[in-house]
């Protein structure tokens, strides 16, 4: 097994036994980091100071990465101009944050034989949130006019 020293200089190619005998002399671990490798590959190092130093990485992962997650905002097909005006402020909220946007349109009764009142509620809509990246185009889900949108990453990059 090739073996690496606590600042990862090469010792050289030994046995197991030899390995082993160095770590002990030192006081400090044999840690086998690339068993795949040939011939594999160990290093003197204190295994506890190891798992630590990896447990720190992962969570410095874990902090840089974005949880991003769907919010959705529910409309009307016969919606007033203020109302209107309230969820684009919402979904520009959402769409600051990172999240993805959905877009409801639930249609009541009668309501469904006017179609074109939700499409049109989707497209003022859209108007207002300008900069944003359509995912999904407008689509029934059974008696629900649906679309998605997310943030557009050329605006938001230019906003930060």
């Amino acid at each position: 097994m090739r073996l690496l020293d606590q600042n990862g200089k090469q010792i050289g190619v030994v046995t197991k036994e030899e390995a082993l005998k160095k770590g002990r002399e030192l006081g400090i671990d044999v840690v086998e980091i690339a068993p795949n490798a040939s011939p594999p590959v160990a290093r003197l190092i204190d295994f506890k100071k190891f798992k630590y130093l990896e447990a720190r990485k992962s969570r410095e992962e874990k902090k840089k990465t974005k949880n991003v997650s769907v919010k959705e905002i529910r409309l009307r097909p016969f919606i007033g101009e203020h109302d209107l005006e309230i969820r684009r402020e919402q979904a520009q909220e959402f769409l600051t944050d990172g999240n993805q946007v959905k877009i409801a349109i639930p249609f009541r009764g009668r309501e469904i034989t006017r179609k074109e009142f939700g499409f049109g509620v989707i497209k003022r809509f859209l108007e207002l949130l300008k900069d944003q990246k359509v995912v999904r185009e407008p689509h029934f889900e059974g008696r629900v006019l649906v679309t998605m949108i997310a943030p557009d990453k050329k605006s938001r990059t230019a906003t930060t």
